[in-house]
């Protein structure tokens, strides 16, 4: 095996949702930086600089992780390739104290027993993650999907598998705002994703959570951005992160399974669904889960 090819097993929990995890990868289905098979993942990224294909090949209790550079990891990247495999994986939030904590709940127990170990898959990285919140955010998900194929074919890299790999904060921060609005993207969303890249790129942000697992400074520090606010922070503490307690008491699909939960007549506004939704802390982020997968579960969806 080459110095760039290193391979791990990762144990798989029991009851371990697969095809919830590769549906949330397979939602661009020309599979520019993401190929799904039937058990299986692959998924170019850029680490430090590095190409590299994570190739994942799902067993009943494990995944058989390939890890492919295509050039020599350094010491930085060798080390977010473990953080990275959870991430895609779901493996950072465990699902049963949630469970636990709503056992007897009788609103949201029983969204939980119809979706038993569901889990939140989450970004390749903390940077993916705030770029996709800042691509999707007002805009319908197919259209958020060609946004962000065309993002990563104007600032990613091929590997030499054949996949794209998602770009980093260097590779964003080199474009200019003309390479993103003439490709259909709004002029806020350009600049600000611009602005985010060359804050990360220059060292003036710094997206690293705390070994305390404190995300509150990262949270302030991406508030400060101008373009970034509450419901960007929240959706990328909770895709690229795996923060347990994330409120998206901000996000429209959230207040449309709130009030069916509650059986009313209209979206509950922002202000009652943060209130409501702090009643589960710290366990927001499960419940956020929950409530999107709900609304897949209704009969008329």
């Amino acid at each position: 095996m080459s110095a760039k090819t290193r391979q791990l097993t990762i144990a798989l929990p029991p009851g371990y949702r697969l095809q919830d995890v590769l549906a949330f990868h397979s939602r661009d289905t020309e599979s520019v930086a993401e190929q799904v098979g039937p058990a299986s993942l692959r998924k170019g990224v850029l680490l430090d600089g590095a190409a590299v294909e994570l190739d994942i090949a799902f067993g009943a209790a494990t995944a058989a992780c390939t890890v492919r550079a295509d050039s020599a990891l350094s010491a930085a990247a060798s080390a977010q390739v473990d953080g990275a495999l959870r991430s895609i994986l779901g493996l950072r939030i465990d699902p049963q104290p949630f469970a636990a904590f709503t056992r007897d709940d009788p609103l949201v127990g029983p969204l939980v027993a119809a979706q038993p170990g569901l889990r939140i898959v989450q970004s390749a990285s903390a940077f993916e993650a705030l770029t996709w919140a800042i691509i999707g955010q007002q805009i319908n998900l197919p259209f958020a999907i060609a946004l962000r194929r065309t993002f990563i074919l104007q600032a990613g890299r091929r590997h030499s598998g054949g996949l794209w790999c998602y770009p980093e904060a260097a590779d964003v921060a080199r474009l200019d705002a003309d390479d993103l609005t003439s490709r259909k993207f709004s002029r806020a969303k350009a600049d600000t994703l611009l602005r985010l890249a060359r804050l990360v790129d220059a060292g003036a942000l710094d997206l690293a959570q705390p070994p305390s697992g404190d995300v509150g400074p990262v949270s302030a520090a991406l508030l400060a951005v101008k373009g970034i606010g509450p419901w960007t922070v929240n959706y990328g503490l909770l895709r690229g992160y795996g923060y347990a307690d994330c409120s998206l008491h901000g996000d429209v699909a959230i207040r449309a399974a709130l009030q069916h939960l509650l059986d009313e007549q209209v979206k509950p506004d922002i202000a009652r669904t943060e209130q409501w939704l702090a009643q589960y802390r710290p366990h927001r982020t499960m419940l956020a889960a929950h409530l999107w997968a709900s609304l897949h579960q209704r009969p008329h969806e």
